[in-house]
């Protein structure tokens, strides 16, 4: 069953249980993937899916920082809570040891050296570790591992 395919029975399941939270963020979530399928003329496959969901926990996780320092506790839990049901359709994520081994290997695999090539290296650490790693502390590493 593809990845499309889930969030679609789990979009039936919570409409069958009433959850309208969780209805709700998989609907928003349905309608971010038919509009890059309408967008770009494609139908979306398992990585697509990710890199949608992806964009979707990057909003929610800045719509929380913006919400909480503006003192609007109950829009920010509001966001968490999509939060949660957007995280459950990503693949394990990667430690940061993890991160920072695959973006050394890839460092010494390319002969980076130093903060130049860091466009270099984040094309290659992208094209690996997309929807597995969270591309901030992707950045952070690639940062280190050419600083060194």
């Amino acid at each position: 069953m593809s990845l499309k395919e889930k969030i679609t029975d789990d979009m039936k399941a919570a409409m069958r249980a009433k959850d309208s939270e969780r209805l709700g963020t998989i609907r928003l979530l349905t309608a971010a993937m038919k509009q890059k399928e309408v967008d770009e003329r494609i139908e979306l496959d398992d990585a697509a899916v990710i890199a949608v969901i992806d964009k979707m926990v990057k909003q929610r996780k800045d719509s929380i920082t913006a919400f909480e320092q503006g003192g609007r506790a109950d829009l920010a839990a509001k966001e968490a809570a999509e939060l949660v049901v957007l995280e459950a359709y990503l693949p394990a994520r990667l430690s940061a040891d993890e991160i920072a081994a695959e973006v050394q290997a890839i460092v010494s695999a390319l002969g980076a050296k130093g903060p130049g090539d860091m466009g270099k290296v984040m094309g290659a650490v992208k094209a690996k570790l997309a929807g597995k790693a969270d591309m901030g502390q992707v950045s952070a590493a690639v940062k280190a591992a050419l600083a060194s």
